[in-house]
């Protein structure tokens, strides 16, 4: 009665079957990578196929016989491998890059672009997939397709330094596409805008010229990044216009004698520090070159909300023109202002600001020739006596080339986009981290 069980057809005698066949190929597969490792290809082809002839789906040796194939010139029959391969597996986006070359290799255009679709299905971002995409539709003349290609091969490739070698050619070469296509995309429709603008004349359109350039990449996003504290909704300007500040007129007046007292104090030379001065147990980042350095000094008048006892006083005209500007209050933070010198041959490395509830000021008191300053895309030259407006949350820099010094006068404001209400509950929230942490400017906004 116990035979019916033991039958070659039986349960049991099937799942013995299957684990024999299984023990058996996995011994036809160790003596296949032995070959393979000594070198003796034909031998480890033989394993291959026997491994074939009893697991036809096995997917190491359907990717090994289809690499022999393509090696032979036997591309049909690599292909044939392949296309079994991600059939039955197709989890691997290499197997899916060595179909789309043996398909590139027949001319097969359809079929590569099917295989590379398959390799990005599986991992959107992998770069060689969509180094190859580029290139077929560039092959192709699918100009709109290879820009999309290339944009994606933008936003996904590391720097060019960090890549390997051999991949390095067609990173540059798809990058080198894309900026050749934005090139020629602004041109065209900087001539179809052409008449569009023209009727427009005189109206401010600065907003909708600077999104174009962003859009056809002739200029970078910039966005508010403040390394503390962000307010919500306030649009990130870089350069504020000034009609909006008509209190400045007052400092742009007062110009002659709040230099006279600048100089006044540079005379004695008292009073001046490093506008930077980190510990030594805190990372310096950029500003490596410039912390504790008397490139860049500072005679503060107002510093962390309070007049600076001994500098301040000897400004008393400087000190009357703050007074009248929308100084920002927030206890142990602000107000703040000061002479900012900057050395001749000095660098200030791009860096945004701690928080976009207020803005910064500059009016040029000094200014020598081959200075300039940065604020995102924006570039201007100081004019002594012409005050501006700026975000500092939004990436700046500036610099001094020349073989004198430069000095401007730098105070901060309310962002004019608060409301009353808003500025009163972030002084209130000031006080309130004060109270937090039993301290001032322990939480810098």
């Amino acid at each position: 009665m116990f035979g019916s069980y033991l039958h070659s057809g039986s349960p049991v005698q099937q799942a013995n079957n299957r684990q024999g066949e299984a023990v058996q190929v996995a011994a036809l597969e160790r003596e296949a990578l032995q070959a393979g490792a000594r070198g003796d290809a034909q031998r480890a082809n033989r394993l291959w196929q026997s491994i074939l002839a009893q697991a036809p789906d096995h997917p190491r040796a359907l990717r090994s016989l289809s690499h022999a194939a393509f090696q032979a010139g036997d591309r049909a029959q690599a292909r044939i491998l392949l296309e079994r391969l991600v059939a039955v597996d197709g989890r691997d986006v290499q197997q899916w890059l060595n179909l789309a070359v043996v398909c590139l290799a027949m001319g097969d255009d359809t079929g590569e672009e099917a295989a590379i679709r398959g390799a990005l299905t599986v991992d959107a971002y992998d770069l060689v997939a969509l180094l190859m995409r580029s290139r077929l539709y560039i092959r192709q003349g699918k100009r709109q397709a290879a820009a999309a290609a290339c944009a994606a091969v933008a936003a996904v490739a590391p720097p060019l330094q960090s890549l390997a070698p051999d991949l390095q050619p067609a990173v540059r070469e798809a990058l080198a596409w894309h900026e050749a296509y934005s090139r020629e995309f602004g041109s065209y429709l900087d001539d179809f805008l052409a008449p569009h603008l023209k009727a427009l004349d005189g109206e401010n359109l600065g907003r909708f010229r600077d999104s174009l350039d962003v859009m056809v990449g002739r200029k970078r996003r910039y966005d508010s990044q403040p390394a503390m504290f962000h307010y919500q909704g306030l649009a990130p300007v870089s350069f504020f216009e000034r009609a909006d500040f008509p209190w400045l007129d007052a400092f742009e007046a007062a110009t002659g004698a709040i230099r006279d007292e600048f100089l006044a104090v540079m005379g004695s030379s008292e009073g001046f520090s490093p506008y930077i001065n980190y510990g030594d147990d805190q990372p310096l980042a950029q500003w490596a070159e410039l912390n504790r350095s008397p490139s860049w000094n500072a005679f503060r008048l107002i510093d962390n909300g309070e007049p600076v006892a001994g500098n301040a006083g000897r400004c008393p005209r400087t000190m009357a023109v703050l007074g009248g500007a929308p100084q920002p209050d927030q206890p142990g933070r602000t107000p703040s202002a000061m002479f900012s010198v900057l050395k001749p041959r000095t660098k200030i490395p791009p860096h945004t600001g701690v928080s976009n509830v207020r803005l910064v000021t500059h009016l040029p008191l000094i200014v020598p020739a081959d200075c300039g300053f940065r604020v995102g895309n924006d570039t201007r030259l100081w004019e002594e006596g012409k005050a501006w407006v700026f975000d500092d949350t939004i990436e700046h820099e500036a610099w001094n080339n020349s073989e004198q010094m430069r000095v401007v006068l730098i105070f901060d404001i309310w962002h004019p986009g608060l409301s009353q209400a808003e500025r009163a509950m972030v002084t209130a929230m000031s006080a309130g981290i004060n109270a937090f942490t039993q301290t001032a400017g322990g939480f810098q906004l």
